[in-house]
Parts: structure tokens; C-alpha cells; sequence
């Protein structure tokens, strides 16, 4: 019997560092929340993505599920989710992973701001946030509101472009 330990592959010099610095990065406004792209999928071979998320009183994606893993880091202040039916808080310095398809909403009941790190495996929601969403100036900008009819556009949008991303919207998680 044979013990031998797979190997691991060859570098690829056509992969390169990351490094994400703010002045450079895409500030996304989404759903009243701002998402700031650190790392994309082209530049993790489509492994993960990892999103800078400032979620401000309130805030928070609807109930969904999507068929990729997402982690959520707390850095700031506390988010209640819902997972699979039940309610729970996240609190700064924890670490949610919500596992791939599970119906799931994470929203911001507390009075302050929450600042959170999202990372997405494999990669993609990314690109569904640079589609749906519109740029802002900085990681703390709000998205513009939107009138009642743009709204109505937008949730169109959303539901239209949600399945090209492997993404549900859900009455309730």
C-alpha cells in the first residue's frame, strides 16, 4: 500500500499579487448598503471574491440563497441574521459562514453602522454587484435614493439578473 502525498503544483507566474488599496478599488451602492470590491474572481483564478461591506442602520440584502459558500466577517459593530428560519446576532470579531444554498438574510437592526468583510467561493457575486449596483465615491458613500418607480425598475433588474449569478431572492429565509 502506497503512501505517497499528492504534490503540489507548479507556481503560475501569470497569477500575480493582489494588493487592495481603497483609492483604487470599485465603491458599489447596493440596496441602501456599499460594497467596496477587494478582490475579484479574475484575480483569485475564480476561487473567491472578498467584499468590503458597510451596512448602515437598517440595511441588509433581502432573504436569498445562492450555490456558493459566503463567510462573513464581523469588524464592526453587530448584524441579526436569519438562517434557515432562525434568528440569530453576529457580533464584531465573529465569523458567519453561510453554506451554499441555504435560504439566509442578513440585516442591520442595531443604530450604528456595521463594517463586515464578505468572501464568496467560488467567485461571481462580484460581478453581480457591479451589474445591479452603482458606483458611489467611497466606502462609506450610500447609493442615491431612488424614487418609487426607479425602485420598481431596480427590483426588476435584480430578479432578472439574479438566476445568471446562481442567486434566489426569497419571501423568507
Amino acid at each position: 500500500m502506497s503512501s505517497a502525498q499528492p504534490t503540489i503544483p507548479p507556481d503560475d507566474p501569470k497569477r500575480s499579487l493582489t494588493l487592495a488599496q481603497l483609492e483604487n478599488l470599485p465603491h458599489i451602492g447596493l440596496v441602501g448598503d456599499t460594497y467596496t470590491i477587494t478582490v475579484t474572481g479574475e484575480q483569485t483564478a475564480g476561487r473567491f471574491c472578498v467584499i468590503d461591506m458597510h451596512i448602515p442602520p437598517g440595511g441588509g440584502p433581502p432573504p436569498h440563497r445562492h450555490d456558493f459558500e459566503e463567510t462573513f466577517i464581523l469588524l464592526e459593530g453587530q448584524m441579526e441574521t436569519t438562517f434557515r428560519g432562525q434568528n440569530s446576532t453576529v457580533r464584531a470579531g465573529e465569523t458567519l459562514n453561510i453554506p451554499a444554498n441555504a435560504p439566509h438574510q442578513v440585516h442591520n437592526a442595531s443604530g450604528e453602522a456595521v463594517r463586515m468583510l464578505c468572501i464568496c467561493s467560488p467567485a461571481g457575486q462580484e460581478k453581480f454587484f457591479l451589474e445591479v449596483g452603482v458606483p458611489v465615491a467611497t466606502r462609506v458613500t450610500p447609493p442615491p435614493k431612488l424614487s418609487e418607480k426607479d425602485q420598481a425598475a431596480f427590483i426588476e433588474k435584480v430578479k432578472a439578473l439574479a438566476p445568471k449569478y446562481r442567486t434566489e431572492l426569497l419571501r423568507e429565509a
